[in-house]
């Protein structure tokens, strides 16, 4: 797990990863925006409410971050595995 190298075993492995990486990156982005509209919002005491939400949804996207990866990662072992296994086959 974790192996760079495995992003480029073929292309269905490719295909995958860029798939978790742009996933990766809109919950990245969205967290940040959240975060910056949270704060502007905490500036002013009428809508200090919804910009604690702001935070606590960032916040949460923040923590999805990780768990993409080890689903990508553990995805890729799984796709590595199959062609394992389909190359014994033909043998």
């Amino acid at each position: 797990m974790f192996d760079p190298r495995k992003k480029h075993s073929s292309p269905e492995h490719a295909k995958l990863y860029a798939a978790y990486e742009l996933g990766f990156t809109i919950v990245d982005f969205s967290a940040a925006l959240l975060f910056v509209i949270g704060s502007i919002l905490f500036f002013y005491e009428s809508t200090a409410y919804v910009g604690t939400w702001l935070f606590l949804i960032g916040s949460i996207f923040f923590g999805l971050k990780p768990t993409i990866r080890l689903v990508r990662e553990w995805h890729l072992l799984r796709l590595s595995k199959v062609d394992v296994l389909a190359d014994r086959a033909r043998e």
